[in-house]
């Protein structure tokens, strides 16, 4: 792509890192204490994160880091954020200063109609995966779409080790997914998977009872009531079930590569607090920022912050990830969903 520095390359890149890594004056100025004060104003902050990683991490760690800055969030899932965006836009007057939703390639499309503020962050060099050259964007966070087993119904050797096992006669009426209309990372994962297996993959699913669920925890549920056997599913619900409350569900990641999804950041250029937004884009890509990310179950963007706990180390999913055509998904977001609306819904 022309734009943007994608996936290409990154494991290499990621290995090097993790290598790499240990991992004034008088008058009317005002005093250098007042300088190194830090941001402040108010930002509003339009994000996909779930609400209770933004209650328990996000909003305590950067009270802690910007306590001057005084930050509202707007909180839905990627495809509800970007219709209230689009409405913002037909009336010339977005509401956000900062966006961080799943989807990277919304953010294409808000390059192309030069919407957002070009911006090299202090951390640039340590981030290495996908970013704009001029900085419009940043990979601040890493989800994966993996599949999901309840680990006292199947021993992980039973349990599907391909995304192409999903179709197997033996898991029938037995499988669950997010809906792509309402779920960015779902959308990603059905566009991803389309390519490499072709539409004909889904019409396979649709054979073999798979259902569509609105949101995670109806999944996570029918997992732990063996309603399910087998689910696609964000690795990061799963981490933190068994984290938190020892839930017995687990993590296949399939052999044919993990759908890994780069989530960014950036910052709307019509904000009326840049440098707020600067900082916080700068906050979100240091070691602590990152470090806040693993927090909350996510794969860092740097090569020296650790995977989650629970999880493979983030350079074997960067090998093996699947191969996205990030534009193809930007100009084809219609299409890829009513294809799966066909296929798989009806």
């Amino acid at each position: 792509m022309k734009k943007s520095k994608w996936i290409l390359g990154a494991a290499a890149l990621l290995a090097a890192s993790i290598i790499m890594a240990g991992c004034g004056g008088g008058g009317d100025k005002k005093p250098a204490a007042d300088a190194k004060k830090g941001p402040s104003g108010d930002l509003m902050i339009y994000t996909s994160i779930y609400p209770d990683i933004i209650d328990s991490m996000c909003k305590p760690s950067l009270a802690k880091a910007m306590p001057d800055l005084k930050i509202t969030w707007f909180q839905g899932g990627t495809e509800k954020v970007m219709t209230k965006i689009a409405g913002e836009i037909n009336a010339k007057k977005i509401g956000a200063d900062v966006l961080m939703v799943a989807d990277p390639s919304y953010y294409l499309k808000l390059e192309e109609q030069k919407l957002l503020l070009p911006y090299k962050a202090k951390d640039d060099a340590a981030v290495i995966l996908d970013k704009a050259p001029d900085g419009a964007w940043y990979s601040v966070r890493v989800c994966n779409m993996i599949i999901a087993y309840n680990s006292e119904k199947l021993k992980p050797e039973e349990a599907p080790q391909t995304w192409q096992d999903l179709c197997d006669p033996k898991w029938k009426g037995k499988l669950g997914m997010p809906n792509p209309m309402l779920s960015g990372t779902a959308y990603v994962a059905v566009g991803a998977l389309a390519d490499k297996y072709g539409w004909e993959y889904f019409d396979k699913l649709k054979e073999n009872g798979m259902h569509v669920e609105e949101g995670n925890s109806a999944i996570q549920d029918k997992l732990l009531r063996s309603e399910y056997m087998a689910a696609m599913i964000l690795e990061e619900n799963i981490l933190k079930l068994a984290a938190t409350k020892n839930e017995p569900l687990k993590v296949s990641y399939p052999k044919d590569g993990v759908i890994m999804i780069p989530s960014p950041i950036a910052i709307f250029n019509t904000g009326k607090n840049p440098d707020g937004s600067k900082a916080l884009v700068d906050w979100w890509l240091s070691n602590e920022g990152q470090e806040a990310v693993v927090k909350g179950w996510m794969h860092s963007v740097r090569g020296d912050v650790p995977a989650p706990k629970g999880a493979i180390p983030t350079k074997d999913i960067v090998a093996n990830a699947f191969k996205i055509d990030w534009k193809k998904l930007a100009d084809n977001n219609a299409e890829i969903k009513e294809q799966f609306r066909k296929r798989v819904m009806e």
